[in-house]
């Protein structure tokens, strides 16, 4: 049974601009309604640009109460409520459906890892709990397990198993996974460097970083794909190469906050682990972001 996309276009990753004394929710509002003045399709809360991880419980919960509210209905919200305990990501999960989230970004389990086995006993559970849909979140390279096309197969059947954030970085599988899941699980790019091959493959967009900084870009790049402007969707994404390899060279989200802030739209805040960002990396972002008219 096909189900209906949660979004079609550009879902903003969102971060979450922080203090020292916590959520800066000034902040947050005029970021949230920025974004969708200029055009994104969708906002993620809360997730791994969103620093999720280490957010407190009560303010990770405050975070999507507050992102649905300002939104009010006018892009979809998708909470993030994965974790490496399931009973937590049930009850953030529950918390975000009746705090009204239109969707649910679910990640694998970090560092206790899961075999596939446990990947489809622990989605199916969290997907068994609640009553929006899920968007199963593969980033092996911060989880260290990877989500195998067999095993987005076995998950595809589940009602509330909707969509893909695919951002294990090889093509190859998501095209096993296309052919496998068929029109039962939508796929996003989880790679802003991957946006037009995911769609080539019938993905319905992305989950974006780049669109922090240019949600209306963003988006425009997945509409004209959508169009039929194959080629000048192709044209952008090879354009914004550079800007987006820069803001993955630190981990994210550590050049995307810096981007924002001397954009004016948070402090350059970032919780421990997370250091901000070394001179010569933000000198190079800088300037690209200079000549892009952003600073």
């Amino acid at each position: 049974m096909k189900k209906d996309p949660i979004f079609r276009g550009a879902a903003t990753a969102l971060i979450t601009p922080l203090t020292a004394r916590g959520i800066d929710f000034e902040a947050f509002g005029r970021l949230i309604d920025w974004q969708i003045e200029s055009g994104v399709d969708a906002l993620v809360i809360a997730g791994t640009t969103g620093e999720g991880s280490t957010l407190t419980d009560e303010e990770h919960r405050a975070a999507i109460s507050f992102s649905v509210q300002r939104t009010a209905g006018r892009v979809p919200v998708i909470a993030g409520t994965g974790s490496n305990d399931t009973d937590y990501a049930i009850s953030l999960s529950r918390y975000a459906c009746e705090a009204g989230a239109d969707a649910l970004l679910v990640v694998t389990p970090y560092y206790n890892k899961a075999t596939q086995k446990g990947l489809v006993t622990m989605f199916t559970a969290i997907a068994d709990a609640v009553t929006k849909p899920v968007i199963l979140y593969n980033v092996p390279s911060r989880t260290g397990v990877n989500i195998e096309p067999a095993t987005y197969a076995a998950l595809a059947g589940h009602p509330n198993i909707a969509a893909i954030k695919e951002a294990n970085g090889n093509i190859s599988k998501i095209v096993e996974t296309a052919a496998l899941v068929g029109d039962k699980l939508d796929i996003y790019s989880g790679n802003d460097d991957q946006i037009v091959p995911i769609l080539s493959m019938g993905g319905q967009g992305v989950i974006s970083v780049l669109s922090n900084l240019l949600p209306g870009e963003t988006s425009e790049l997945c509409h004209r794909f959508f169009r039929g402007d194959v080629a000048g969707s192709a044209r952008m994404q090879t354009e914004l190469l550079p800007l987006i390899n820069a803001l993955f060279c630190e981990v994210n989200p550590i050049p995307v906050k810096a981007a924002m802030a001397a954009m004016g739209w948070c402090e350059n805040y970032l919780r421990l682990p997370l250091t901000p960002m070394e001179d010569a990396h933000w000198q190079a972002l800088r300037a690209l972001m200079a000549a892009r008219g952003l600073l």
